[in-house]
This record gives C-alpha cells, sequence and structure tokens, in this order.
C-alpha cells in the first residue's frame, strides 16, 4: 500500500493552482501557451513565478488562467469530471511510493509506458531507446540529468480518492525525470483527494 512518507501541511485550492501553472510554465510544450495567455489577460508572469496566496486578486486570476487554458473550474479539458470538493496536502513521497503513482489515462502516457501507466516502466522504455508516437525523449533525459546535479522542480500535484492510490495530475515529465534517475531524493508533491475523485482518477 503506497502511503505518504511525510506529510508537510495543509495546502488549499489556491495553492495547487499556483502549483500547477508554475509546473506548466517551465514546461517546453505548455509554457508558451501560458506566456500567450498571461499576456492576453494583463498579468506579468510574476503571478506565477512569485504567487502571493494571501492576495485574493491575484489567486482569482490564477484561476482564470486555469480556467482558460485547462478547462479548471469548468468541467472540461484536463478537468472534465473532476470534483469540485478537493482536500489538498503538501507532502514528500519516498522513491517506491513514488514508483507507485500512475500517469494520467492519456494516450500517450499510456504509450509510453508500455500501456501500465507507470513512470518506472516508462523509464525502462526510455533507456531503451522506445519513442511514444515518435516524439522525442530528450526532454526526459535532461530532465533526469537536471535532478541528478541537484536542480529542484515545482511540486508534482497528485489526486486520488486516498492517498495509496494516485495519479498524477501535473508533472508528468517530471515524475518521469525522477524515475529515469532512479528516484534520487523524496518527491515533493501536493495531493489532492475526493471520494468522487474516482470518476477522474481512473
Amino acid at each position: 500500500m503506497l502511503t505518504v512518507v511525510q506529510v508537510l501541511g495543509m495546502s488549499s485550492e489556491d495553492e495547487m493552482v499556483a502549483c500547477f501553472l508554475s509546473g506548466e510554465l517551465s514546461s517546453r510544450r505548455l509554457g508558451q501557451n501560458l506566456r500567450s495567455q498571461l499576456a492576453a489577460a494583463g498579468q506579468a508572469e510574476q503571478l506565477l513565478t512569485h504567487p502571493d496566496l494571501s492576495d485574493a486578486g491575484a489567486n482569482s486570476a490564477r484561476r482564470a488562467l486555469l480556467a482558460a487554458t485547462r478547462g479548471y473550474g469548468e468541467n472540461r479539458d484536463l478537468f472534465e469530471n473532476f470534483p469540485t470538493q478537493v482536500a489538498w496536502t503538501r507532502a514528500l513521497l519516498s522513491a517506491d511510493e513514488a514508483a507507485g503513482v500512475r500517469y494520467l489515462d492519456y494516450s500517450y502516457w499510456v504509450e509510453l509506458s508500455g500501456g501500465s501507466r507507470r513512470p518506472t516502466d516508462a523509464a525502462a522504455r526510455i533507456r531503451a531507446g522506445l519513442r511514444a508516437f515518435d516524439v522525442p525523449n530528450e526532454p526526459f533525459v535532461d530532465a533526469a540529468r537536471a535532478s541528478l546535479t541537484g536542480e529542484r522542480f515545482p511540486p508534482l500535484v497528485l489526486v486520488g480518492e486516498r492517498q495509496d492510490n494516485l495519479v498524477c495530475l501535473e508533472g508528468h515529465l517530471r515524475l518521469t525525470a525522477y524515475a529515469l534517475a532512479g528516484f534520487p531524493t523524496n518527491v515533493e508533491c501536493l495531493i489532492g483527494t475526493a471520494s468522487a475523485m474516482g470518476r477522474w482518477a481512473k
């Protein structure tokens, strides 16, 4: 059974939204769209790089940004069937616990992991030179090297009905990089739990 090795404290929806957007801002694939949406909203990048969770206006702006880019709070896109009431916790996962986290049920991640949705299986396939849909694996390799040199990444955002059965909501590349590097450190994350999360975290 997967259990959280160390709970760091309670979190919140506002912290999750800020964490999610920070992770996507650093993504080669998703960061540019986020910057475009920031510009369209007349917001500076500092809204995401230095979030002030005590600022209600800034929290609202970040939620609106996540709604625009990912459908958050609108029951669409990534957040279709996502519960409205979620309890958020900040935690650290051990290597074994992080290895037990599953990818979301999305074609690329299913293919990369050989159908298991497990990051360790994806890492093994990457080491074997296998690609999913012919997408290059270099970003995983680069991020794995960075993790081994001590670079700190934004926390993963993980969800489930309980803390012993988690699916990655945000941070798939980082989770894969940790697996590729052999999970050299405990993995910082935000964990969201809800009894209705099973509709999303299949």
